[in-house]
């Protein structure tokens, strides 16, 4: 069985760049959790699913075809054959992901999924409640965390960089709007695990945060 490093956060603290540089270090599969919710979302979207529609929304999952592989180091997925990538990434799908990632039947159904890629080999896997809930048991736990100023800026820098065109008080009350349902939502609310490291990424740098999730991984090897 492999190891499972989990690494947990709310939006723009960094987990994306960190999880995949620990991964590449370690040469474990890099897992974006979060892109599995954003699957989910896509997928209602582009068949007409009202995604407030809680019980729409998870008949339109189940009667999905899910396939899971590893590609360039990375777990990804398919979606009835197609493997979505950028259009995980658009702002419609952005907007409506808090909301379907809040419905309890969707969550248990992406857990499942998360936690069987552990058959693929060690994995770094990235999310909101890795550590509480999908590999409660592991050894190697992390929140990631920053201002939540220095968050916005790094996810406006982010999507200037993609093309986008929302300005930086969109981008600060969009995070503090998904802040506030990751941190209320009923099903696995964002908390730091029991026996996980905190890592204040404020100022520090992409690097230092790797080598600190690094450098705790090798002691309890």
């Amino acid at each position: 069985m492999g190891k499972a490093i989990a690494i947990d956060g709310p939006s723009a603290s960094g987990k994306s760049s960190v999880s995949k540089g620990v991964a590449a270090a370690l040469g474990f599969i890099y897992v974006d959790s979060g892109a599995l919710y954003r699957g989910v979302t896509w997928q209602a979207i582009r068949k007409g699913v009202n995604v407030k529609d809680a019980a729409a929304v998870l008949e339109c999952m189940h009667n999905t075809d899910w396939d899971f592989f590893v590609q360039e180091g990375a777990a990804v997925f398919s979606v009835d054959g197609d493997v979505p990538v950028q259009e995980l990434r658009e702002k419609e799908v952005r907007e409506a992901v808090a909301h379907v990632a809040s419905v309890p039947e969707i969550r248990e159904f992406v857990v499942e999924s998360l936690q069987s890629l552990i058959n693929f080999g060690s994995l770094v896997m990235e999310g909101r409640d890795i550590g509480t809930v999908v590999f409660p048991d592991s050894p190697y736990k992390f929140y990631l965390d920053a201002d939540p100023e220095e968050r916005a800026m790094r996810r406006y820098r982010e999507l200037v960089t993609a093309g986008e065109d929302e300005k930086a008080h969109e981008v600060m009350e969009s995070l503090k709007k998904r802040d506030q349902i990751d941190a209320t939502r009923k099903a696995d609310p964002l908390k730091v695990a029991e026996g996980a490291q905190r890592i204040d990424s404020t100022s520090m740098t992409l690097e230092d945060v790797i080598q600190t999730v690094m450098d705790k991984v090798q002691e309890n090897v």
